[in-house]
């Protein structure tokens, strides 16, 4: 063979070589992380997942979130919860009002009734609810409206729900960012995704590992009142969830007195709750809305009640910031690793 007849044949062999190596780059890669993040609930989401058929799931994520409004926004004036809340003594009830309900009855019992969304009208009347105002009630106010606030006074049987007054306000904002990371993630892993990480407002649920083939890393934030943010400490979740809640950052100024209005109430008095608790971060290997629910009841607890509660709490982590004389300290359970 000649040097020219072998060159001819080496031309040929690698033209369509390149030509399928071409092909191939252009194909997507099956390992490939998607992202979508948007608004929602009043706050931002993020949804990074590693799905092998590279499906975009933006638009069936959009459509869970809004039938969720439809269904438990009290920001919303046609949802179910809005409605009902407009004195309505009976109603039916969606899927997703249903499970929040059973979960929050749940919370309510474990913690003596720290937890109790039947503090509706006392959430507007501070301020901190779809009614915005400026001015805080009167104790004479806050005794008025106590009467309606108990989660004794609501029932559910079947698909309805009762209230034993028409003025009973309900409000699932504590336990919503974290149902709906639930509502996400089951929609996820009916699509054979095993891989994800789900995030509303700071409110997160992990499974399986990141695009560096680790257990998702996860930072908790101090404590500044400046409203810059830091992290304090960061751990890893496997196949768990984590919620935080803090008074640091949610509050309101006192229009006479100028004083920080903490945005957690005590159910039990009607009062912004005198905790020391600055913050308190939940994770477990549960849903992401019982955490959520968890964290809210043990800002209003304080740190002792909070502390003792979590440590009869099978497979919970706690990581506790909260004042004493004054000074800043910090609680996390033994079992909780933290990679700084």
């Amino acid at each position: 063979m000649s040097i020219t007849l072998v060159k001819i044949v080496v031309r040929s062999l690698f033209i369509p070589l390149f030509l399928l190596l071409v092909i191939l780059g252009c194909r997507p890669n099956k390992n490939q992380y998607k992202t979508i993040r948007g608004n929602v609930f009043g706050t931002t989401f993020l949804v990074k997942y590693l799905d092998y058929e590279q499906r975009d799931y933006s638009k069936d994520i959009a459509q869970l979130f809004q039938n969720f409004n439809n269904s438990l926004s009290t920001y919303h004036q046609n949802s179910t919860i809005s409605k009902l809340n407009n004195g309505l003594l009976s109603s039916k009830v969606d899927h997703n009002f249903k499970q929040v309900f059973l979960l929050a009855k749940k919370i309510h019992q474990k913690t003596e009734g720290y937890f109790d969304p039947t503090i509706g009208k006392m959430v507007n009347a501070w301020g901190f609810g779809p009614d915005k105002t400026t001015k805080n009630p009167t104790v004479k106010q806050v005794d008025s409206l106590m009467q309606f606030v108990g989660f004794n006074l609501v029932s559910m049987t079947d698909n309805t729900i009762t209230k034993q007054n028409s003025e009973i306000s309900l409000d699932f904002n504590a336990i919503a960012k974290g149902y709906g990371v639930d509502v996400v993630a089951t929609f996820l892993e009916k699509n054979n995704v095993t891989n994800y990480l789900i995030e509303i407002g700071g409110e997160i649920k992990a499974k399986g590992k990141n695009d560096k083939g680790l257990h998702w890393s996860i930072g908790i934030e101090e404590p500044n009142f400046d409203g810059t943010r830091s992290l304090q400490k960061i751990t890893r979740l496997q196949n768990a969830s984590i919620a935080t809640s803090g008074n640091y950052r949610k509050f309101k100024i006192d229009s006479i007195t100028g004083k920080k209005i903490a945005h957690t109430l005590n159910p039990k008095t009607g009062f912004p709750a005198r905790t020391n608790m600055l913050s308190a971060s939940v994770i477990a290997p549960t849903n992401c809305g019982e955490v959520d629910a968890y964290a809210t009841a043990f800002m209003a607890m304080g740190f002792e009640k909070a502390k003792a509660l979590s440590t009869k709490l099978k497979d919970m982590k706690v990581f506790f910031i909260y004042l004493e004389d004054d000074k800043i300290k910090t609680y996390a359970s033994e079992s909780l690793a933290f990679l700084k």
